[in-house]
């Protein structure tokens, strides 16, 4: 479990510490006609991709996703994925010192909220469960990561003024399935190409990250930013912690219930405030 709790964080460090520098590289790549449009230039978007920070920051976004993997192998899932999830409160730190973005009364509060919540949720976990050898979980998640996907796009087009709330939460159940894909995929430990590319799960764990990845970029191009990013907060924890509660065998210590329900919630609630914080970088 210690190795997974280090991934976890590992993961929120740097996925939140990428997500600085790639604002930091965005607004260093500025040309002064962006500062009065919403749409910055093609010269200028190219520049900040092309930034030392910038391409740190997709770089730290790698390790973070490898970090995630681990994560979801070695811990239960109610576990990993707040901890995870948790970048978005080193990102609103980070933001405030660096890019001297202010930090509400209440995002500090929701800070505070989180890091203690996950104290307990790691307290209060047992070791991750272990059953998943069924056939029919490993076609399940393929399955759901298709449904998902195309259900996701033919229901974005009746969301209206939401859609970017409805894109961020499809977005973030699809990253929830797909650690619910790298927990039970076969081929991993010990290592075996064969049966790697023979289990349903590895291509949903491909197809969930990139289907995921798409739809969250939809949700950023096409509403609030705030509430995309709360919404995946809450498909990529809730849906996989429950799952993994369910179906995978994934268990608190005993007597620890409760303690652990309230944690996660309190998790996932601070998260959500945390992601609405100006301190979060915009995109």
């Amino acid at each position: 479990m210690v190795v997974g709790i280090v991934a976890a964080v590992v993961a929120a460090l740097a996925y939140g510490t990428g997500s600085v520098l790639q604002a930091y590289g965005a607004r260093s790549a500025v040309e002064p006609g962006d500062a009065n449009t919403h749409a910055p230039t093609l010269r200028s978007t190219i520049t900040a991709m092309l930034t030392v920070a910038f391409l740190t920051g997709i770089a730290l976004d790698g390790v973070g996703f490898v970090g995630n993997l681990v994560a979801a192998r070695d811990l239960p899932l109610f576990l990993a994925q707040p901890i995870v999830s948790a970048n978005l409160v080193v990102t609103a730190v980070l933001a405030a010192i660096f890019l001297h973005v202010q930090l509400r009364t209440r995002d500090r509060v929701a800070i505070g909220v989180v890091v203690v919540a996950l104290v307990v949720l790691a307290v209060a976990s047992a070791d991750e469960g272990h059953g998943h050898d069924a056939a029919w979980l490993h076609w399940s998640v393929l399955g759901a990561g298709v449904v998902l996907f195309v259900g996701g796009l033919a229901l974005l087009q009746w969301a209206g003024p939401r859609v970017a709330t409805v894109a961020g939460l499809l977005a973030g159940v699809l990253f929830g399935v797909m650690a619910v894909a790298v927990r039970i995929v076969h081929g991993i430990d010990p290592f075996d190409l064969a049966t790697l590319l023979s289990d349903p799960a590895a291509y949903a764990v491909i197809g969930c990250g990139v289907a995921g990845f798409y739809l969250f970029t939809v949700a950023l191009q096409t509403g609030s930013v705030n509430g995309a990013a709360a919404a995946l907060v809450v498909g990529e924890t809730v849906v996989p912690g429950a799952v993994g509660l369910a179906l995978l065998g994934d268990a608190t210590r005993a007597g620890w219930e409760p303690v652990a329900i309230v944690a996660f919630v309190a998790a996932v609630v601070g998260a959500v405030v945390v992601a609405s914080s100006p301190a979060v970088p915009q995109g």
